[in-house]
């Protein structure tokens, strides 16, 4: 892996469910070159693993603060997150 490549977890509250913020996410997340997975959580947030390029990352965490038309995004937390291998492609996983 490089320098410039980065992976994180990163944690969506607000009215984030019901908005279309999965396939939204996965769009962008795609658009941008990153690999991963997003999925809706119990507690009404979403969770989401991107993996890429530091810049691809910076430019999703403010996506995420956007987030799809309906969706109003509270909190936005990221937490730097080692994987074994790097994820192929982009994935709704629930």
């Amino acid at each position: 892996m490089s320098d410039d490549y980065e992976t994180a977890l990163v944690r969506i509250t607000g009215r984030v469910q019901g908005v279309s913020f999965r396939v939204w996410t996965r769009n962008e997340a795609l658009r941008l070159g990153l690999a991963g997975w997003v999925r809706n959580e119990s507690d009404g947030s979403v969770a989401a693993l991107i993996a890429g390029p530091d810049a691809a990352i910076s430019t999703m965490m403010e996506h995420f603060w956007h987030g799809p038309p309906g969706a109003s995004v509270s909190s936005v937390e990221k937490q730097p997150t080692t994987l074994a291998e790097m994820p192929t492609g982009f994935r709704i996983t629930g």
